[in-house]
């Protein structure tokens, strides 16, 4: 009997160091390929499986050029389930100036040792600089938008004047930084006019924090952002969609704003009640449609 103890005792030790090597961090994992950790992009199954259910849409630079000349309200108006992909709490270097564009993203983490020397080692392999803004100012392509997940407003800083002219001088739109930035008096000067930041807060400190993710899905606030989605921002607060709606996008924006026109001019003419133009009432509904 005490054999068979002694023999079950064992037994159940293996099973559970098994079990134990089994659900250790990484077990069952397939060996990435040789050379896989100097891609580009930081590698993403959510990626992946986005990708294999819909094909790339393209945004031409004349749809980001409309969208940047659209009410945010109007475009958001036409978002459906994605109405939810909304942020706010921005403060803009550029008041009065609104961007769409690319998102080229990137998440980003407070330092530790051994994450240092990870990232020297990657950034090593694949040939960039560890610096994400300086990537970026070597990266980006024109029509970018750079969203970076920083840690909100108790996060970190992304860059300062020389980090944002280097993205400035590739093309980019401008930068969207859940997060702070340095050297705010630069950055309203006229040298910036066109490259709008928006940040949650402006700070002297240098930049520490760490890219982790690279051209990955982060999370801006309350909204999941994946890389390549169309992002929209102005004073009101940052847009974020997928590429594939903007046609629908578009149309619905432009078919509002008209009819908003419309209603404009029904008021301006003093013929109608208030409650008769917003909303337009069935009537004059019928003559908007006919007159179309």
């Amino acid at each position: 009997m005490r054999i068979a103890i002694i023999t079950l005792a064992a037994a159940l030790a293996a099973g559970a160091a098994t079990a134990q090597e089994d659900h250790s961090p990484g077990a069952g994992d397939v060996a990435p390929p040789e050379g896989f950790r100097a891609n580009r992009s930081s590698y993403s199954a959510i990626m992946d499986a986005i990708r294999s259910k819909q094909a790339a849409a393209e945004v031409s630079d004349e749809d980001l050029a409309r969208l940047g000349e659209m009410q945010l309200e109007d475009i958001w108006r036409s978002l459906g389930d994605y109405q939810t992909n909304y942020v706010r709490g921005f403060r803009a270097t550029q008041p009065g100036r609104r961007i769409a564009g690319r998102a080229l993203t990137m998440r980003f983490l407070p330092p530790r040792p051994d994450l240092v020397a990870a990232i020297d080692q990657l950034a090593a392999e694949g040939d960039w600089d560890r610096r994400y803004y300086a990537r970026a100012a070597e990266e980006a392509w024109p029509g970018d938008v750079v969203v970076a997940e920083l840690g909100g407003a108790d996060g970190h800083v992304l860059f300062g004047g020389m980090g944002a002219l280097g993205i400035k001088l590739r093309g980019a739109a401008g930068v969207v930084i859940d997060g702070g930035s340095r050297d705010l008096a630069e950055l309203v000067g006229p040298a910036f006019a066109d490259f709008p930041v928006f940040a949650r807060f402006f700070d002297v400190t240098t930049t520490s924090w760490l890219g982790v993710e690279w051209n990955a899905p982060v999370r801006i606030g309350t909204a999941t952002v994946l890389p390549g989605d169309v992002v929209v921002a102005d004073e009101t607060g940052v847009l974020f969609f997928p590429p594939a709606l903007v046609p629908d996008v578009l149309r619905a924006a432009e078919e509002q704003a008209a009819l908003e026109e419309h209603e404009r001019e029904l008021l301006r003419s003093g013929e109608h009640r208030f409650r008769d133009v917003y909303p337009l009432s069935p009537a004059l509904r019928r003559e908007y449609e006919r007159d179309r």
